[in-house]
């Protein structure tokens, strides 16, 4: 497809003929809307008016794309199995819907040579309106002191119960003024459910309460829990028992 024949609509129709079968939701934005709110050394080397759209993955990715994707594929010599499903979903989507298109593909757990992550996926999944991102400065009088408190994402369907997989650049679609930013659905508004959210993510995060904040359509099934739950290190062995009974993968 000839890259003057791109613009919002087509992008992110022709992506979720592909990906919401899997699991995934797309979200379009600017790049200047990321960079606006970050400083130089975390900006994206691209104009402003370049678009991008940000991919998450749903409670039923795990069911729709994984767990196929693992009896094709099995686990042997894969470093995570979950990146690659990612990436394997994420890459044939581009090729199939884009075959001449240049796009440019970052996901959450690639690194850049300084250490610092390729992109910020919370704070793209803000700028794009699919999740608002709360931070320690959302809350007012804060109870922390100078206490690190990291933030966390919520989305307005599924609470706590998604991740942020990737960002896709297409470096050569410019779009104007005719795409307004959104505002992220403010899912915890009051400052006590704030402290509640932030808490329970930077203390508590195994027990899973803060992905409850608000009450989700859908949450991750027993045997994603089951994965998530397990150590990465241990990950393996369980897919292993997986693999075993055929059946129940």
């Amino acid at each position: 497809m000839a890259a003057t024949t791109l613009d919002v609509q087509s992008v992110t129709g022709l992506l979720e003929s592909w990906l919401p079968k899997l699991g995934f939701e797309v979200y379009p934005l600017k790049v200047g809307w990321y960079n606006s709110v970050l400083p130089p050394s975390l900006r994206l080397a691209f104009p402003d008016d370049t678009l991008a759209v940000v991919v998450l993955s749903t409670p039923a990715m795990f069911e729709q794309a994984f767990l196929p994707f693992l009896k094709e594929s099995g686990c042997h010599g894969i470093s995570d199995p979950i990146d690659q499903c990612v990436k394997h979903c994420v890459t044939s989507a581009v090729s199939q819907c884009f075959p001449r298109q240049k796009v440019d593909v970052m996901y959450d757990y690639e690194m850049l040579p300084s250490r610092k992550p390729k992109f910020l996926a919370q704070t793209a999944a803000h700028v794009s309106g699919a999740a608002f991102y709360y931070q320690k400065s959302d809350v007012t009088d804060q109870p922390w002191a100078e206490k690190k408190m990291f933030g966390v994402c919520v989305h307005p369907r599924f609470g706590g119960w998604f991740a942020i997989r990737a960002l896709l650049v297409f470096g050569d679609v410019m779009v104007g003024s005719e795409m307004v930013q959104p505002v992220p659905p403010d899912c915890v508004p009051t400052r006590e459910g704030r402290i509640q959210l932030l808490e329970a993510f930077n203390f508590h995060w195994q027990d899973w309460s803060y992905r409850d904040i608000v009450r989700p359509v859908q949450i991750y099934s027993q045997r994603q829990k089951d994965y998530f739950s397990t150590l990465p290190a241990q990950r393996f062995a369980l897919l292993k028992t997986w693999e075993k009974n055929t059946e129940s993968v």
